[in-house]
């Protein structure tokens, strides 16, 4: 693949026309929160109900990717007030050459794109709420309207936090529907938010008997063994996940976290959490921005114990680089 680079010629005024007033100076902050904000209002738009995963991660990837463009440009544009000491004059007015490489595998390209992705992950929720959805499929509510009231009456109290309202409205609900998956699956979170960590066991490992790749309790019942520090029980519940999803990030970086939390290993929580990384990397999903902050929590970890080399090893065993 050829990369293609253009030489653009930008007059120095047009620059402080573009990205701000001459005496304020390029603010690049400024710049990834603007164009953040319209990548965001693009997610925004995104359909998320009863899609494939890969196709609202590609639509999250195709909004980012839209603002990357600009944003390589705008640093580029804003590197100008460095550059114009050396610059020729044309006609009395100074003008630098800017090589803008238009190759979206270039350095220049990625830094923007990974700047802007980050920055929505922390301050765009139609973004973290994208990234969240695997599949939203239709078969786990129920076509009961006694019971869709009540299941709706059970979100509705946990909007307001009112747990316990919520879990009478969810007794209620698969009370009307036993098969009522969604309802199961908001009983079991419900009873994790409460502490009743046993009741919310029994809550998704119901739903699993209706749906066995439901991929909400695989995902949950994971975290409820880690609210009862029964750390090795968890793992195996990630790797029942694995089981039914091969090679989801999800369970790398679940196990990862249950290593370096839990069970205070770094070394294996590393090792997981580079494999979640390569894979969001790969599906071009934002929570690849959670596994940077992982990844950066173990290298601290490491360095004040003196042991940088075994980071780097691992990084190197995952084909990444230091």
């Amino acid at each position: 693949m050829i990369k293609k680079r253009i030489t653009i010629l930008i007059p120095v005024f047009i620059c402080s026309l573009v990205f701000g007033q001459k005496d304020k100076g390029f603010d690049k902050k400024e710049l990834i929160r603007e164009l953040s904000d319209k990548a965001c209002k693009c997610t925004d738009s995104i359909a998320l109900f009863n899609r494939d995963k890969k196709d609202i991660l590609k639509d999250v990837h195709d909004c980012i990717d839209k603002s990357a463009g600009a944003m390589q440009l705008g640093v580029l544009m804003g590197s100008v007030e460095t550059l114009k000491k050396d610059a020729p004059e044309v006609n009395g007015k100074k003008q630098v050459n800017l090589t803008f490489n238009t190759d979206k595998n270039s350095q220049q390209y990625m830094e923007s794109y990974n700047e802007l992705e980050r920055y929505l992950m922390e301050n765009c929720t139609s973004v973290r709420h994208a990234a969240m959805i695997s599949e939203t499929k239709t078969e786990g509510l129920s076509k009961d309207p006694a019971a869709l009231e009540f299941y709706h009456k059970a979100l509705e109290a946990s909007q307001k936090k009112d747990w316990k309202e919520a879990i009478q409205n969810g007794l209620q609900a698969v009370k009307k529907d036993p098969q009522f998956i969604y309802a199961w699956d908001n009983l079991g979170i419900n009873y994790r938010r409460t502490g009743e960590y046993d009741k919310s066991l029994d809550a998704y490992k119901k739903s699993l008997e209706i749906d066995p790749k439901g991929k909400m309790p695989l995902q949950n019942i994971p975290l409820v063994y880690v609210y009862k520090n029964d750390f090795q029980k968890a793992i195996d519940a990630y790797l029942a996940l694995e089981k039914v999803y091969p090679g989801d990030p999800e369970m790398y970086y679940g196990i990862g976290q249950v290593y370096f939390s839990g069970m205070k290993d770094d070394e294996k929580a590393l090792d997981y959490i580079c494999k979640a990384y390569r894979i969001y990397t790969e599906q071009k999903s934002p929570y690849r921005t959670d596994a940077e902050t992982m990844m950066s929590l173990i290298y601290k970890n490491m360095k004040e114990k003196g042991k940088i080399e075994k980071f780097k090893e691992i990084l190197k065993k995952n084909n990444m680089q230091f």
